[in-house]
């Protein structure tokens, strides 16, 4: 659940639940003791007047008797001394639950003494209607007319009213539930704060325990939150960054323990060239190269080497652009037929001084064209041969290149006589520094990322590599690239 809504249904919960139940409640027991009332009285109130105006409502029941009882003090107090007429008045009372008392000269003429005598202090309009019951100690309501007889004696009447026993205890029940509903309300209150710390401050004290092990260092542990949404989804994205850092960390190791191997094997690889150089020019130095053939066989190996030298070092170079995922692309569009030609004339050569022999093939048609960059496509070729050549190990050795058409894509096949690679290993072989011989020799040498680079430029071109081997018998290299298609345009 999202904060926003949960937020919004705690305060419902905090406020607008428990007022609606409390009232709910209260109507209905309100309701109930009202029209209990009401029918003990014989008369209708207006809503809740019982309960929120009970004076107005006992007033009213006797509104009647008590204005003609004060239009009788006015214009003919001697009434008031007429028993039969007070008898009369006082039936009329009774029908709601009231009666009449007279005094004259403070002894009472008309009415019941003994309720009389109970009525010390009655109920005034400066005090409530709980302060007048508890003064006289009797649920009564009275209203009081003072007067004078015609003899000059001071008169008192009381219209006095029974008051029904649930106007008390409805009156309490009201408070009672208003106590109620601040229970509920404090109630709701610690129930949401219990909430909103299980849901918010422990999984917000949960993600702070965990940046603290990130700074120290320590990317090796698991959190789970159980909270609202946004902070599950904070805690989930905090995960993944942990996942990243972690991820990139163990990279790091890694780049760091390659680029180590990188230096080891091209310093390795670059030893042998060098003391061959050096060798061969302190023999020229020497005067041991003391015919024009030697001075020749000399020179021409401290080229080859130099060469070598060079391979390693742009091999280095070429990796440090791929690891940084910079390799400068050239795309154009290239006749296969024409490309493969010049590109196994160049490589003949080089086979033909080292008695291998070199097969082509190409079986597109004329016309077939790929998109691609032509000097790292031929770098793939070189570095392909080049391995074939690394690994011949027969008197007699040979390479066959074969192009095919494979509908969208031509197939190349570079496949050679040599040692073969492993079953185990085959899986393995395009991994940056990873070599087949468990340990090198200088013979065969090499920088061990050769093959990541083959890889690497095929898949740049939205190609494919894999490779077939058997043991003793030689492996066959495979890649493909797609053909260039014109995009038919239809008006």
């Amino acid at each position: 659940m999202k904060l926003k809504t949960r937020l919004f249904v705690a305060f419902l919960t905090l406020t607008v639940v428990p007022t609606i139940i409390t009232f709910i409640v209260m109507v209905f027991v309100g309701y109930s003791k009202v029209r209990d009332i009401e029918e003990s009285y014989h008369s209708k109130s207006e809503g809740f007047e019982i309960i929120f105006n009970p004076i107005q409502y006992y007033m009213g029941l006797t509104d009647e008797s008590y204005n003609v009882l004060v239009q009788i003090v006015e214009i003919a107090p001697e009434k008031l001394e007429d028993e039969e007429y007070l008898k009369e008045v006082n039936e009329d009372l009774k029908k709601n639950y009231s009666f009449l008392v007279v005094e004259k000269a403070s002894e009472v003429i008309f009415g019941n003494k003994s309720e009389v005598s109970k009525m010390q202090g009655y109920y005034t309009f400066d005090e409530s209607l709980e302060q007048s019951i508890n003064k006289s100690k009797m649920l009564t309501f009275s209203r009081a007319i003072s007067f004078k007889y015609p003899s000059g004696e001071e008169g008192k009447l009381y219209v006095v009213t029974y008051l029904h026993d649930n106007i008390i205890s409805l009156r309490k029940l009201f408070v009672l539930m208003t106590n109620v509903m601040i229970g509920i309300l404090i109630l709701s209150i610690a129930l949401i704060a219990v909430n909103l710390y299980r849901s918010i401050a422990l999984p917000i004290a949960q993600i702070k325990e965990a940046t603290q092990k990130i700074k120290e260092g320590n990317l090796d542990f698991e959190i789970k939150v159980n909270a609202v949404k946004e902070i599950e989804e904070l805690a989930d994205d905090f995960i993944e960054m942990r996942e990243r850092l972690k991820f990139q960390a163990e990279e790091k190791i890694k780049y760091d323990s390659e680029s180590k191997e990188l230096i080891s094997n091209i310093s390795h690889d670059l030893k042998t060239p060098i003391t061959a150089v050096k060798g061969y020019v302190e023999g020229i130095i020497d005067g041991v190269a003391d015919t024009p053939e030697k001075m020749d066989k000399y020179i021409k190996t401290i080229y080859n080497k130099a060469n070598e030298m060079d391979r390693l070092i742009n091999e280095l170079t070429f990796y440090s652009k791929i690891d940084t995922n910079r390799i400068p692309y050239t795309f154009t569009k290239i006749n296969v037929e024409s490309y493969f030609n010049d590109c196994i004339d160049e490589v003949g050569l080089d086979l033909e001084s080292k008695n291998i022999e070199l097969t082509y093939v190409n079986y597109t048609p004329v016309n077939t064209q790929i998109i691609a960059d032509a000097e790292q496509l031929k770098r793939v070729i070189n570095n392909i041969v080049g391995n074939s050549i690394k690994y011949l190990d027969k008197p007699k050795g040979f390479i066959n290149i074969r192009i095919k058409d494979d509908k969208d894509f031509i197939q190349l096949e570079i496949e050679d006589n040599g040692k073969g690679i492993g079953e185990s290993d085959l899986p393995y072989i395009f991994d940056r520094f990873y070599r087949t011989d468990a340990s090198r020799n200088s013979a065969k040498g090499g920088s061990g990322i050769g093959l990541s680079i083959v890889k690497k430029i095929i898949e740049d071109h939205g190609g494919e590599i894999w490779a077939t081997s058997k043991e003793l018998t030689g492996t066959v290299m495979y890649f493909k690239l797609r053909k260039y298609q014109e995009v038919q345009m239809y008006e």
